[in-house]
């Protein structure tokens, strides 16, 4: 079964067509991504819609779909009331958590269709990944572990946050990133204690701990790894920190297997960091799901009850944040599989001290 018709298989009980408005519900539905558009999908026939800078990529890539231009005197809701007409659609499953009030006011006055909420219906199918899906996950990854690698050899004493953000940047671009995942997180020394901290204008000293948080996109699908290493030197507290985090994410990589509860994945890693005495210092959940977004569902924290399905992407980041010292978080990317998961990420993560000399 296809993308377009796991979406078919939603329709013929409260709605008879999907209105997919998110660029996310697109690329999923056609296998393809194209920036703007609006595409309905029916049980007599799927269309999609797109203005003259997309028509002839959306013509010439798009499976599944009968492609028509928006302009002038052909509006998004004219082709798709004319759709409706068409495809006998009297209801629409749409996506909620997309649209603005404004959005959302205007489909509601101009379409002839009854709009009905489904955002959670049309997700539920990304939470298991495709083969051909992983394969894309395993590209952006690829990229982001050679980021790493030469970053680490762009690390130096003196220079700022934003200045390493901005080589890691090029990195990711130059080893075949087609996009970021989200704005990287690059943070030195004290900086280090907040999990999503901007990079700014601090230098980077030797005795630092740098965090650095980041993925690409690959043909839209996403990546993400966080890293933390030394510079110069270490003291026994950031090991004994340091050690403690890895062994905390590797329990959490013990426990990850399809049909276990996200919480209880969290909760692997969360005993470790609790046992070691830092359970106040870690305060966000063990992973997220990840795929066309960098943020899916399901998730493996606190909350988490769902049983995580077979080839469910998920992060894996634990952390421990001492405000006003240091913090660390490892992040590696693993497949839910029945006898256990598969990494996608390749980068070393024993503790790394680079010199930060020229």
């Amino acid at each position: 079964m296809n993308n377009l018709d796991k979406y078919k298989s939603l329709l013929g009980g409260k709605v008879n067509g999907l209105l997919l408005t998110s660029r996310y519900s697109r690329h999923y539905a056609a296998e393809f991504d194209i920036a703007e558009g609006v595409a309905i999908v029916s049980a007599k026939g799927c269309r999609y819609f797109t203005d003259s800078r997309y028509i002839e990529s959306a013509q010439n890539s798009l499976r599944g779909f009968e492609v028509l231009m928006v302009d002038r005197e052909h509006s998004y809701f004219a082709r798709l009331n004319e759709a409706c007409a068409d495809f006998g659609v009297t209801t629409l499953g749409f996506e909620e958590d997309y649209l603005t009030v404004r959005e959302f006011r205007a489909y509601e006055e101009k379409l002839t269709a009854v709009l009905v909420p489904m955002q959670q219906e049309i997700n539920a199918f990304r939470a298991t990944k495709e083969p051909w899906e992983l394969s894309l996950m395993e590209k952006a990854q690829e990229i982001t572990d050679k980021a790493f690698s030469e970053i680490l050899g762009r690390i130096r004493v003196g220079m700022t946050e934003k200045e390493l953000c901005a080589e890691l940047i090029y990195c990711l671009y130059k080893n075949g990133g087609e996009g970021l995942s989200f704005d990287p997180i690059v943070v030195s020394g004290p900086n280090t204690s907040m999990p999503h901290g901007v990079p700014g204008d601090r230098a980077i000293q030797k005795g630092d701990f740098v965090t650095m948080d980041f993925g690409v996109l690959y043909q839209g699908y996403c990546s993400d790894m966080t890293r933390t290493v030394a510079v110069g030197y270490t003291t026994e507290e950031m090991e004994k920190v340091y050690n403690t985090v890895l062994q905390a994410q590797l329990a959490g990589l013990a426990a990850t297997k399809a049909g276990v509860p996200g919480r209880e994945v969290d909760g692997a890693a969360r005993k470790v960091i609790a046992d070691a005495g830092y359970g106040d210092f870690f305060g966000h959940g063990y992973g997220h799901s990840l795929g066309l977004e960098i943020h899916e569902a399901p998730n493996c924290n606190p909350a988490g009850e769902t049983p995580m399905p077979e080839n469910a992407v998920c992060s894996a980041e634990p952390g421990i944040y001492l405000p006003g010292k240091f913090g660390v978080r490892i992040e590696d990317v693993a497949v839910f599989q029945k006898d256990g998961c598969r990494i996608l990420t390749g980068s070393p993560k024993n503790l790394i001290v680079v010199s930060g000399e020229k």
